[in-house]
């Protein structure tokens, strides 16, 4: 199947995408896939496991989210928004649980792909292979799928992660393109009052104390 081809993904849940997914990369021996988003409640360099397929490497995929090694360094250095090398001839092998845990079930290349967020977080997309690639074109195809499928893998991590009602989002991404309470009840056919409402909500619901930081953290996880 070509990569630059939609794949149509009978399931909705995330684990059923990721597996299709899986499976329309079976010409790169990729076996496995993991989604680290950051955590919304956490600092700037906590990670967590958005989505991991086979869920069988759920811890492989923990200590992942928890290292410093690969993938979170990015967030103060000048590292592409895709990265890949073999897990096995890494300078961190030694010191690094997640490079030995994914050695242990088998797995040899990783290529990772980075979704920036605002306020220096991203989504991370790993998928690993039991093989060496060949070459950089084959890194570049797997990059080239990951992003093609990212929007609906998106849409599966904010159905997966979100509380907030379709009324609350809707308000959050108006203020997200700048438009004021009163702007959006305009647009919504609505009470300024009402939007107020959803937006207090959301704000709720997101932890935070101001419309700034409820748009951050719902960007965050996959809501807006």
């Amino acid at each position: 199947m070509p990569l630059g081809v939609p794949v149509n993904f009978d399931s909705v849940s995330l684990d059923g995408i990721l597996s299709d997914w899986i499976a329309a990369l079976r010409e790169f021996s990729v076996e496995a896939v993991v989604i680290l988003g950051p955590d919304p409640f956490g600092g700037s360099e906590d990670r967590e496991v958005v989505a991991v397929h086979p869920p069988v490497l759920a811890e492989a995929a923990n200590a992942l989210a928890a290292s410093r090694d690969f993938g979170a360094p990015w967030r103060d250095s000048d590292a592409p928004l895709v990265a890949w090398q073999y897990i096995a001839k890494s300078d961190h092998l030694g010191t690094s649980r997640w490079r030995q845990l994914w050695l242990a079930h088998g797995y040899q290349t990783v290529v990772r792909v980075e979704f920036s967020l605002p306020a220096g977080r991203a989504f991370e997309c790993f998928m690993f292979s039991p093989r060496e690639l060949t070459d950089r074109a084959e890194a570049a195809s797997l990059a080239w799928s990951a992003l093609n499928i990212w929007p609906l893998v998106k849409r599966s991590i904010a159905q997966a992660r979100s509380t907030l009602s379709p009324r609350e989002r809707e308000c959050l991404v108006l203020a997200f393109q700048g438009l004021t309470a009163r702007e959006s009840s305009l647009r919504l056919s609505c009470t300024e009052r009402t939007v107020n409402y959803h937006l207090a909500n959301a704000m709720g619901k997101l932890k935070v104390d101001n419309k700034m930081a409820a748009i951050q953290r719902a960007c965050w996880i996959g809501a807006l």
